[in-house]
């Protein structure tokens, strides 16, 4: 009867020890698929954050670019305006008389 008893208690154990051995796997598994969960989250969040910054700069370059269309289109004018302007010259001629002979 001890024999029993003892050979029970050995199975029951390590019945218990593979179920316990199951759910740390599980349990790991778990947390593997979480940490995944969290990195593909952060990287979501890392793309969106460059494409941001990208569209600020397609942004930036555009004013940039039309600030110089305008700077150029301003230089030409001036160009023409002066191309047309006509100048005269005045010339004066003084004539001084001496009276003191």
């Amino acid at each position: 009867m001890k024999k029993v008893i003892v050979l029970s208690t050995v199975l029951a154990l390590g019945a218990l020890g593979m179920a316990c051995g199951d759910s740390g796997n599980t349990n790991t598994a778990v947390n593997v698929n979480a940490n995944r969960s969290v990195a593909n989250a952060m990287n979501s969040a890392a793309n969106a954050a460059n494409s941001a910054a990208n569209q600020m700069a397609t942004a930036a370059n555009q004013v940039a670019n039309a600030a110089n269309a305008a700077s150029n289109s301003m230089a030409n004018s001036n160009v023409r305006s002066n191309s047309t302007t006509t100048t005269t010259t005045t010339t004066n001629t003084n004539t001084h008389s001496n009276t003191n002979k």
